[in-house]
Order: structure tokens, then sequence, then C-alpha cells
């Protein structure tokens, strides 16, 4: 009978500290988890296709893997900072954050197009004037996401969500260098699955998902879909598009 007792009274009795423990560290986890994919996924190209590249890669790309790397380790700091409610600090470092993003908005753009034209000509690939809409939005949702991120700064919970949705966004080319995501725009899936991790979140402590969500991911999978159907069928829109921005 005690032993029955017990058992009933010791998930009660663990339940709500988990709930503590997930509502505390979820962000610091995904941001970790973040970086490890960025990691991962890069760790099989960056020798022979930045370090090591022959023919020599454009400067301004290495350039863009320092903004991204830096971004990377923002995501994590700022996570880190308000669990240790380092409040001052984390709002003072995220003026810092939104020049970062800034110039990760600008150089972005400018990258994909370079890129476009350097692999196109220099690395003959073929192509590459469909797959520019690919780096473009992911840039687009990047920006949408941290432009209202930092509109909402005053607001924790929308702003949180718009930062980590910001942040998977920029995932894309590191799950598109992982072997098992070769199929065509299949990378998508990894970034809408970091992203469903912040559902999940919300659904085990709250048992409800946040508005910012229910607008913001249908709108991404959408936009996704549709880059995908543009490529794949290479639309005549945007390759005339594509080939004013390479000209």
């Amino acid at each position: 009978m005690a032993s029955t007792q017990a058992a009933s009274v010791l998930p009660v009795a663990h339940s709500p500290q988990t709930l503590r423990l997930v509502e505390k560290y979820s962000y610091l986890c995904m941001s970790l988890l973040i970086a490890a994919v960025i990691v991962y996924g890069f760790s099989g190209t960056v020798g022979n296709k930045l370090i090591h590249a022959s023919p020599r890669r454009p400067i301004l790309l290495w350039v863009h893997a320092v903004l991204f790397s830096s971004w990377a380790a923002f995501y994590i700091s700022q996570s880190a900072l308000v669990r240790m409610r380092k409040m001052k600090v984390h709002r003072t470092l995220g003026w810092v954050g939104a020049a970062l993003g800034t110039s990760m908005v600008v150089i972005g753009f400018w990258v994909a197009v370079v890129m476009a034209r350097f692999d196109t000509s220099q690395l003959h690939r073929a192509n590459r004037d469909a797959f520019l809409i690919v780096p473009l939005f992911d840039i687009l949702a990047f920006a949408t996401c941290l432009a209202l991120a930092i509109l909402w700064r005053q607001n924790p919970e929308h702003h949180r969500r718009l930062m980590l949705i910001a942040t998977c966004a920029l995932t894309g080319a590191a799950f598109g260098r992982i072997p098992l995501m070769h199929a065509p725009l299949s990378f998508y899936s990894g970034v809408d699955g970091l992203i469903l991790l912040g559902v999940l979140r919300d659904l085990v402590v709250s048992r409800r998902i946040h508005t910012v969500y229910l607008i913001a991911v249908p709108l991404l999978v959408a936009g996704q879909a549709t880059v995908a159907q543009i490529f794949l069928h290479r639309a005549a829109f945007w390759i005339r598009i594509a080939h004013v921005l390479l000209s």
C-alpha cells in the first residue's frame, strides 16, 4: 500500500521541477543545439571550400563566415545572460547584436550574389541563377524576424521567440551540408525542426502555442514551399530577376 502511494506521489513531485528546468534552460539548450548544427554542418566543407579552396574564394565569403560565427556566439551569450539574470548586460549587448544582424543582412545579400557569380563563372556550376532565391529568402526571413524582435524588445515572450526563429533561419546552409540532407531543399526540414522544438517547449510549459509561432511558422513554411517550387521549376519571372542581379 505504501509503495503504491509512493508511486502515485513521485510523478507529481517531480513534474513541477521538470517543468521549471524546461522553462529555465530550454532557450539556452536550443542555442547550443543550433551552434552544434552549424559546427557539424560546416566542419566537413570549410577546409576544402574556404580555407584551402582552389580556386580561392572571394574575401567577402570570409567576412560572411566571421559574421555568421559571431551571431551564433552572440545568441548563446544572450541566452546565458538571461539565465544568469544579467538583464542590463543583455540589453546593452542587444544593441551590438542589432548592429551585427543588420550587417549580416547587407553582407548576406551581397555574398549570395557574389558567390552565385563565382560558382557560375569559376566553378561552372549549373542552375545557380535559380538557386539564388534560396539564400535571399533565408536572409529575408532572418531580417524580418530580427526587425520584429528589435521592435518588440520590451515584450520578452515575443522577443525570445522571434530571435529563435531568426537564428534558426540561418541554419539552412549548415543543414544543407549534412550528408543526409542532400536532396533538393531538404535542409528546410532541419530548419523547421529546430523551430518546432520551440513550439514543443511552449506545449510542455504552458500547454499552448504562442501567437508568434502560430503566425510565423505557417508563413515561413509557405515561403519555403514557394521558394522550392520557384527553384525546382526555374520559374521564368525569377530567372529574369536573377539575371539582372547577377549581371
